[in-house]
């Protein structure tokens, strides 16, 4: 998040709950089953509980997963998994907690490894722990994190750190993000904007086009490759 703040929207301009779910069904009815929720930080949206069990109620869902920074798992992990939430990734890409404290802008560290316990205590497994990397995961924050996912049973996924405007990308090591010769992923922004790919400057209206037509275009012009994303940022469209 930018030290100065972000530009606050207004409530209209957000998608509601309804509209999230009424896109999703039109997905699912097209043929994706794995939906993952995440943001910015999903958890400090109000009712979020009552948007997981709408989205887990739709029959062909057969993996719904969340990302979130962990702050709130303490309080929300038990209601998500009653709700039909599958499993987790928590953010985190330090373990010390000075560092950690710095590079979340005063974040306290012990509200993560909290989130944590209270994720694996509710069932939301694997637990993945998704860790930014400036160059390398043999850098020492990232190191200290992998000793911490190996201590507590967690998977670990290095996310090399990314740059939309310079097209900087690559695959995430320990999973297949940031592979563009098999991604077959499609995000949908708080503001309804549904994009084939992340480093490109395509979206697609779904409130203008409708989900299903919205969604037909999306694939059909999905690019081959990731170039450059000149108007968005990793804060409002999901990193």
């Amino acid at each position: 998040m930018p030290e100065e703040g972000i530009r606050l929207l207004d409530h209209s301009q957000i998608l509601s709950f309804s509209e999230i779910v009424g896109f999703t069904r039109v997905a699912v009815s097209m043929g994706v089953d794995k939906i993952r929720v995440t943001g910015g930080e999903p958890l400090v949206r109000n009712g979020i509980t009552g948007l997981v069990k709408e989205i887990a109620s739709i029959e062909g869902v057969k993996d719904l997963s969340m990302t979130t920074n962990g702050v709130l798992l303490t309080r929300f992990a038990e209601d998500l998994k009653k709700a039909g939430l599958m499993r987790v990734n928590i953010s985190l890409d330090t373990t010390d907690p000075e560092r950690y404290k710095t590079l979340t802008r005063g974040g306290d560290i012990s509200q993560v490894i909290n989130g944590i316990k209270a994720a694996k205590e509710a069932g939301l497994l694997p637990v993945k722990i998704n860790c930014v990397v400036e160059k390398e995961s043999n850098e020492p924050d990232a190191l200290m994190v992998k000793e911490f996912a190996s201590r507590n049973d967690l998977e670990v996924r290095f996310i090399h750190k990314m740059d939309l405007k310079r097209g900087e990308f690559g695959i995430v090591e320990g999973g297949d993000g940031g592979n563009c010769g098999i991604c077959n992923r499609l995000r949908l922004t708080p503001t309804g904007m549904l994009k084939p790919c992340l480093f490109s400057d395509i979206e697609i209206d779904i409130r203008k086009y409708g989900a299903k037509e919205a969604i037909q275009h999306a694939l059909n012009i999905k690019p081959v490759k990731g170039l450059v994303n000149r108007a968005g940022n990793f804060y409002n469209i999901g990193g």
